[in-house]
């Protein structure tokens, strides 16, 4: 089974959404080009479930256009753009068994019956439920409800996917499996699919690209590793696990550039970070992830009081403060007492360090 009707380019000029006086999101502007998986990852009530309803024709938004090449479809109605819908609740029909709702879309289109068998069997077979395509939907598992949900889509063999957090009704483990099986089928039928979702694991594993979207706008695009390796702000680097913020004070009067080791001090200690933007002295936004922030070795480091101690299987996740009350999250392969002092420290190549806003000098 591959993908019928192809494309170069799906583009997104200027389009806007509002709900009354509620912007859903504006001015997004985005090419996505032909066999990508984009992930749209974002908090709740970014906007990102809206936009994917724009491009299926389930909304028309208040602004913009939207192109196919050089065919305009945000005035197109749904049934005539040919993408496959997976919703994050599966949208089944109850009374049908898993046959007829995967041929659902085949049966809209009014094509010959041996084509629809012919292809509802493909469908089966690759999303493996072949021994249950007589069931009805109440004596499936919520995974193969949504086993079912894909194949409906990718019946009707569109150019483009659109899933809309197809996984988070799903519990940890099947997620994970899912996971691996949406990127199979999506390689397989040589598509483009666009996965919404407010997991950055998801998007991180799945997506080619991922386009973030918050307060409304796509703040940063880019491949998973350039996100999360290298975030261009503090901002981002928040949003993408550097859950440890800090502020600190540079330790030299001479100009660096990005990509820079640069010695900064923190209340009574030193550490070491890489620079991401250019700077010569002043005030610093200091990110570490939790995973990178570890008992230090050595005698520099952060000064903490233990507040709390997880164990998480291979290693123990905790939490304490600083002299000056800042809470630091770190992980540790062995357990420490509550309440006890603790130095903690990092690789500097894990430690990013930006240019401090205003609003980012508060500890």
């Amino acid at each position: 089974m591959k993908a019928q009707h192809t494309f170069k380019t799906l583009r997104l000029v200027g389009l806007g959404h509002d709900f009354g006086a509620t912007h859903a999101f504006a001015n997004v502007s985005l090419d996505i080009k032909r066999g990508e998986f984009l992930a749209l990852l974002g908090p709740s009530g970014s906007g990102k479930s809206t936009l994917l309803n724009c491009l299926a024709g389930l909304i028309t938004p208040s602004a913009g256009t939207l192109w196919l090449d050089d065919i305009r479809l945000d005035d197109m109605p749904v049934e005539q753009r040919g993408f496959g819908m997976i919703f994050q609740n599966y949208a089944l029909f109850p009374h049908m068994s898993v046959r007829d709702n995967i041929g659902f879309g085949l049966k809209m289109r009014k094509l010959p019956q041996n084509e629809c068998e012919h292809r509802i069997e493909n469908a089966l077979r690759m999303v493996r439920l072949e021994a249950h395509a007589d069931k009805m939907p109440h004596q499936l598992s919520g995974g193969q409800q949504q086993r079912v949900g894909i194949a409906r889509a990718i019946v009707i063999e569109p150019s483009l996917v659109l899933m809309d957090e197809p996984l988070s009704n799903l519990d940890a483990q099947l997620r994970l499996e899912m996971r691996h099986e949406i990127r199979e089928i999506h390689d397989r039928l040589g598509c483009t699919t666009i996965y919404v979702t407010h997991d950055l694991d998801e998007a991180i594993s799945l997506a080619d690209r991922i386009a973030i979207l918050r307060h409304g706008s796509i703040q940063h695009i880019g491949t998973p590793a350039e996100l999360y390796e290298k975030p261009l702000t503090a901002d981002l680097a928040q949003f993408m696990g550097f859950r440890n913020h800090l502020s600190g004070q540079m330790q030299t009067n001479a100009s660096v550039i990005a990509g820079d080791r640069v010695t900064f001090t923190l209340d009574d200690s030193t550490l070491e970070g890489v620079m991401m933007d250019p700077i010569t002295d002043g005030p610093v936004a200091v990110l570490i992830r939790p995973q990178d922030l570890k008992p230090a070795a050595s005698m520099t480091g952060i000064n903490i009081t233990i507040e709390t101690m997880e164990y998480r299987g291979d290693h123990f996740s905790g939490s304490g403060q600083t002299a000056n009350g800042k809470r630091l999250y770190f992980t540790s392969p062995n357990p420490h007492t509550i309440g006890s002092a603790l130095r903690l420290s990092a690789d500097p190549a894990k430690v990013l360090v930006y240019h401090a806003r205003p609003h980012q000098t508060q500890s």
